[in-house]
């Protein structure tokens, strides 16, 4: 089966899932959608079964209030709208650990407490930041594979291990069996093509 894009605001999907009955849409949702809720959960300090429950539970939140979601990027982008869902639920979520019996552990003092320290007073500007990262890394990785299909196999590779593995220029000539010089012309190409695709994503979800 085809790879879902993150091409977050068509506005085909969201109309379609106005139609709760509309098992497709949802399941092609939910595909695109839970890495991006799945990582933002964890990244704002949550285990991972409370980031699974995240996901499922900002999913029902879009099916509550999707019918008087109006998509209208210059008011309010569905960017900004499924982040607030989500924000809702995390939220939700350190009260409810805030009202449960503290049981501690040597680990449970490390990482984790730093995470909850993070976002556990509300603080919006932490978690809008975590988010704003996690959507770039979903876009990125949309485009990337969006240009994947534009250019050679042999181009996708020097881009690859030159770009994105940051593998240094003469390794990548010598396991290519190429020379710097074509590594620089492919990384130029690549990157103007992805500097595009990357533009016409933030067009289409007027994320700008």
């Amino acid at each position: 089966m085809k790879p879902k894009e993150f091409i977050p605001t068509r506005v085909s999907l969201l109309n379609r899932l106005k139609d709760w009955n509309d098992s497709g849409s949802w399941r092609e949702f939910f595909e695109i959608y839970r890495k991006l809720l799945f990582n933002f959960a964890l990244k704002a300090g949550l285990s991972e079964m409370e980031a699974e429950e995240i996901v499922q539970e900002t999913v029902i939140s879009v099916a509550k209030t999707i019918k008087e979601f109006e998509y209208d990027p210059g008011r309010c982008s569905f960017k900004s709208w499924l982040r607030h869902l989500a924000q809702k639920r995390i939220a939700d979520r350190y009260r409810k650990r805030s009202r449960e019996p503290l049981v501690s552990s040597p680990t449970d003092l490390t990482g984790e407490t730093r995470a909850i320290e993070r976002v556990a007073d509300g603080n919006a500007a932490n978690l809008d930041a975590l988010w704003e990262e996690e959507w770039q890394a979903e876009l990125f990785a949309a485009a990337v594979a969006s240009v994947k299909k534009q250019v050679s196999a042999e181009q996708y590779q020097i881009f690859d291990f030159y770009v994105l593995k940051k593998m240094p220029v003469g390794q990548v000539a010598k396991v290519l069996g190429t020379n710097a010089g074509q590594v620089y012309l492919v990384k130029h190409r690549v990157s103007k093509l992805l500097k595009k695709e990357i533009d016409r994503l933030k067009d289409e979800m007027g994320d700008h």
